[in-house]
C-alpha cells in the first residue's frame, strides 16, 4: 500500500516528535507538536497506520504544507 503524509498545517518548529519509524498509530493521534507564536499545535493523524518515515526532528523549521510524517497502511 502507498504511503500516506500527513501535512503540517502551519509554519513553525517542531517542538516534540512523538512518533519514531515503525510505530503504529491510530486515528486522531498526535504525531508531533509544531510551536508558531508561543502556541503548541499538534500535527495529527488522519487515520490509523503505521509510521513509515517522520521528515522533521525536534527544533527543525516546518513550513504550512510540509510532509511531516509519512503513514502506511
Amino acid at each position: 500500500m502507498p504511503n500516506h503524509a500527513v501535512c503540517s498545517e502551519i509554519t513553525g518548529t517542531v517542538c516534540q516528535v512523538l512518533v519514531a519509524e515503525g510505530d503504529t498509530v491510530s486515528e486522531d493521534q498526535a504525531l508531533l507538536i509544531v510551536e508558531s507564536m508561543k502556541m503548541e499545535i499538534p500535527v495529527i493523524a488522519p487515520r490509523a497506520g503505521r509510521v513509515t518515515q517522520v521528515h522533521f526532528n525536534v527544533g527543525d523549521p516546518i513550513g504550512e504544507g510540509d510532509a511531516a510524517v509519512s503513514l502506511d497502511a
